[in-house]
């Protein structure tokens, strides 16, 4: 399931994310937002060569540039850490939040150079104007292969809606993490788990960097 997770999620974050409207523009419905600019992105992946050569350089400045200001990584952060996020004093969680979101950007980049012939089907959502938070669900369509199911949790404060959450094949991005974490944690305490996050990124940093080099060879 670790697999499923590593091999489907961050690329449609990052199409669901990537042309995010402007602040200033009229707030959409959240499954209105979700359609437009997945379908939007979709033809940009497309049509970018340096993706589809497997720049991830180019594909972490597109998820850097345009992704973060439309996740909560504070909350899935500390949604992942769990019960164990109250022991975090200030500066831990501001790091701890630091990782986690430059671990999901370095893991999962790298997927979205792999997007080809796969199509996004939008499943009907169901939510009152009034609601705050809502489940938008999606699927997508593989040839030869079962649809993967892909939910986001979205929720609207002042700075409009947000992800909190992924929901890949029934499985939650959070929840996903929560195990590991508290594995972690065990072992060597808050500290302990964000040197085992930096780590982890400065080991994909680095992969990245060889990918790079053998794309630029290749070319």
């Amino acid at each position: 399931m670790k697999q499923l997770l590593n091999r489907f999620l961050l690329p449609f974050l990052c199409l669901f994310l990537a042309g995010a409207l402007p602040a200033a523009a009229e707030v959409k419905a959240p499954d209105v937002l979700v359609r437009d600019v997945t379908n939007e992105v979709l033809e940009i992946v497309r049509a970018d060569k340096a993706i589809q050569a497997g720049d991830t350089r180019r594909v972490i400045d597109l998820v850097d540039a345009k992704v973060l200001p439309h996740f909560d990584f504070r909350r899935m952060t500390m949604l992942a850490v769990g019960r164990d996020w109250r022991q975090a004093s200030p500066e831990q969680q501001s790091k701890l939040t630091d990782a986690f979101r430059t671990l999901l950007v370095r893991t999962y980049s790298n997927a979205l150079t792999q997007y080809r012939d796969q199509r996004i089907e939008f499943r009907p959502s169901r939510f009152a104007p009034a609601d705050t938070r809502v489940q938008i669900r999606t699927e997508v369509i593989q040839p030869g292969a079962q649809p993967i199911g892909i939910d986001y949790m979205l929720e609207k404060g002042e700075q409009g809606w947000k992800v909190f959450d992924v929901i890949v094949a029934g499985v939650s991005l959070v929840t996903n993490y929560r195990s590991s974490f508290g594995q972690e944690i065990s072992r060597g305490g808050i500290d302990g788990l964000i040197k085992s996050l930096e780590e982890r990124n400065r080991t994909l940093a680095e992969q990245h960097g060889l990918q790079q080099a053998e794309s630029a060879r290749g070319a």
